[in-house]
């Protein structure tokens, strides 16, 4: 929908297509699907986008998926529109770096907003800062002490 009412919109669409069957994909001349692509590629990509897509379906699927994808984008300093999916929507919408769409509409609407945007540099900074506390070794720190307070609550029961 998005796709047709923006013909001059180009949409590049790089990884492998699961769970879905490649015949109900929607094809338009604006929709370019470039199948997986090497890590070591994906700079170059990403370099000539304006944004970047998080495009997962919503359905049973993909309910508890955690999408990689989001820091990763942010990281490159691309802003971001994403379907509704929960670790996407809390913490990175909830904090106004990434554009929650739920239709063709509101899409458009967060699409046009940032292509409009004449500067990013508070949002950069922004995402510098909630990234910095979004490693992997502090990732693994906040899980390890959630593991561990369990383990002791579940010892004194």
């Amino acid at each position: 929908e998005v796709s047709a009412k923006r013909p001059d919109w180009h949409f590049v669409i790089i990884g492998p297509v699961v769970k879905i069957d490649v015949n109900d994909l929607p094809r338009a001349e604006n929709i370019h699907y470039l199948g997986s692509k090497k890590y070591d590629e994906l700079p170059v990509y990403i370099s000539h986008w304006d944004m970047a897509l998080v495009l997962f379906a919503l359905n049973e699927s993909t309910e508890f998926i955690s999408p990689t994808k989001t820091p990763e984008y942010l990281a490159a300093g691309l802003p971001v529109i994403s379907t509704r999916i929960k670790d996407v929507v809390n913490p990175y919408g909830d904090a106004d770096l990434v554009y929650i769409a739920d239709d063709a509409e509101t899409f458009i609407k967060h699409a046009e907003t940032e292509l409009d945007k004449k500067s990013r540099e508070e949002w950069l900074m922004q995402v510098d800062e909630f990234l910095s506390d979004n490693s992997w070794d502090h990732t693994f720190d906040k899980m390890s002490k959630l593991i561990n307070n369990l383990k002791i609550q579940v010892v004194h029961v």
